[in-house]
């Protein structure tokens, strides 16, 4: 690894499993110090577990967080000052996908849709970006979704949240130039990546994984489902200061769904 990420200290939400704990291990693999953060707090330390095993004993550290509650924020930004020294790398990636049509889908699991995809990036720059400020230059990455950029009649929660997630991440971009405080932001947009999330889809499918995974692949102009690596080589990249002249963008991999 080249170290590409040395001295970075970064919150990673939804760190339990799937792209969270990727974006984990392929940050503490190019140098950063890691906070995994989930409301699964068993399988949040398994992914600290997991970086320290292979980078050494404090690289990364994990606290049980619910990104929707404002003081369970308070409490995680506290543990990177204490436990890492500081933050200047927040990775929002906690998200949740909510089924319904407009006319089916239920407005409590809209409104979590809401609670956990965008209104939790707001919790986290407000209680993050002091500390951030404090350790600059830093950056936000703001985990969207393809689907935030072109849209399915089956998933209006998802594909609105995940709009709002795009934008918002420029209105927090602009804001940070204005205020001049060295913190860049952007989104990043997948499509169909293989994680634990499509196990539970192909059993609601009640389809073979493999097969699930031809299905999709055939809707990708590259014929292939992404792997989890392939989005935290662009958190990496954003992350780092490679990317030091890159805010308020959006980074699709989508195989080239969106260039139809």
């Amino acid at each position: 690894m080249t170290k590409r990420c040395e001295g970075k200290l970064a919150l990673v939400t939804g760190g339990a499993q799937g792209l969270g704990r990727a974006h984990c291990i392929r940050l503490a693999q190019e140098g950063a110090r890691v906070l995994a953060t989930d409301i699964n707090g068993e399988g949040a330390a398994e992914t600290a577990a997991i970086v320290n095993a292979e980078m050494g004993e404090g690289t990364a550290f994990s606290i049980g967080h619910d990104v929707t509650k404002p003081d369970q924020w308070e409490t995680a930004v506290e543990a990177a000052r204490e436990q890492m020294g500081g933050l200047n790398v927040l990775v929002n990636n906690a998200g949740i996908g909510v089924g319904g049509n407009i006319e089916t889908v239920k407005i409590e699991d809209w409104q979590r849709c809401f609670d956990i995809n965008v209104t939790s990036i707001v919790h986290g720059c407000q209680k993050a970006l002091p500390l951030m400020r404090e350790h600059a230059p830093g950056s936000i990455i703001n985990i969207s979704s393809i689907a935030g950029l072109i849209a399915s009649d089956t998933m209006p929660a998802y594909n609105a949240s995940k709009a709002a997630v795009w934008m918002m991440s420029k209105s927090i971009a602009l804001h940070c130039a204005k205020k001049n405080m060295q913190i860049r932001c952007n989104s990043v947009h997948p499509t169909f990546v293989d994680t634990p999330i499509l196990d539970g889809t192909a059993r609601n499918a009640q389809l073979d994984k493999d097969v699930l995974l031809e299905k999709l692949a055939r809707q990708i102009p590259l014929k292939f489902v992404g792997e989890p690596n392939d989005i935290a080589n662009a958190v990496v990249y954003l992350a780092s200061d490679e990317s030091r002249f890159m805010t308020g963008a959006e980074v699709k991999l989508d195989g080239g769904i969106s260039a139809m």
